[in-house]
């Protein structure tokens, strides 16, 4: 299927992947950052942003996720890019590592590495913020004009909302509200994506976790879970930045992306899983 996205920069190819609810332009304060030196394709999801929702009987899981972006960087003609990914976007790009499509995995606060009470605890806070969405545009944007109303608005997403674009981040709660792909992608979340965690990752992968210390959505102590987990992995703290930590800092979130894309490409393998 057609995914929307945006293709800029020169370099090894870097595919970036957004959370739920969200969409490519999350990526836009570290765009111009990381396009000096990668090739950066961001996505829209399946489901979210201008991309169309999964078709139909094809269910939202880390399977039908992998289908989707082996045939998408087909059509577009890469093959194993770097790949990095926000939040849901962070659990596909592990799974990602996992199923061959990348050369390296860098996520920031990935999903999928809470337990039951902290799967709850974020779907909860996420339809709360779905619910504050359907508040009239008028009210929303008078809040959003004022950095104490951004703050109120979208704390619990960035560390620092005071300090964003509120066009941005009107367009962002527009984006929230209209994704297709919102509540089949969350049931997912407590079931088939939340009991797979990617832990047998291929040891020539790179991989990077990153965590931002006011993450209020996903807390950074999964982090500590992620880490008995993928033990071979580098983590990096986000000293200040919250659950989409883009714009809370975008010169160390590129550094990091940028680190963590550093490795050379892997060479594609065959049909037969051999190096070509």
């Amino acid at each position: 299927m057609d995914l929307v996205h945006e293709r800029r920069g020169d370099g090894p190819p870097l595919l970036l992947l957004h959370g739920i609810g969200h969409r490519h332009q999350g990526w836009k304060p570290v765009l111009d950052l990381l396009a000096r030196e990668r090739e950066v394709i961001a996505v829209d999801l399946p489901g979210f942003g201008a991309s169309p929702p999964l078709p139909a009987g094809l269910p939202y899981t880390v399977d039908s996720a992998m289908t989707v972006l082996g045939d998408f960087l087909a059509s577009i003609g890469v093959v194993r890019p770097h790949v990095a990914g926000n939040s849901l976007g962070g659990l596909f790009t592990l799974h990602a590592a996992r199923h061959g499509l990348a050369s390296s995995a860098t996520a920031l606060s990935p999903a999928g590495f809470f337990q039951r009470p902290g799967f709850l605890y974020a779907s909860g806070m996420l339809n709360l913020h779905r619910l504050a969405a359907r508040t009239p545009e008028t009210l929303r944007a008078r809040l959003a004009e004022h950095p104490r109303g951004r703050k109120a608005m979208f704390g619990m997403i960035y560390g620092r909302p005071e300090h964003l674009d509120p066009r941005e981040l009107m367009l962002d709660t527009r984006a929230l509200l209209d994704a297709p792909g919102f509540r089949q992608t969350l049931h997912a979340g407590g079931g088939e994506l939340a009991s797979r965690f990617p832990a047998d990752l291929p040891s020539d992968v790179p991989v990077t976790i990153a965590w931002g210390t006011r993450d209020r959505l996903l807390p950074n102590g999964q982090g500590r879970r992620a880490r008995l987990l993928l033990p071979a992995a580098r983590f990096v703290p986000l000293v200040d930045c919250g659950h989409v930590p883009m714009g809370d800092n975008p010169e160390l979130v590129a550094r990091v992306l940028l680190e963590g894309s550093a490795s050379p490409l892997l060479a594609p393998l065959d049909p037969a899983g051999r190096e070509s």
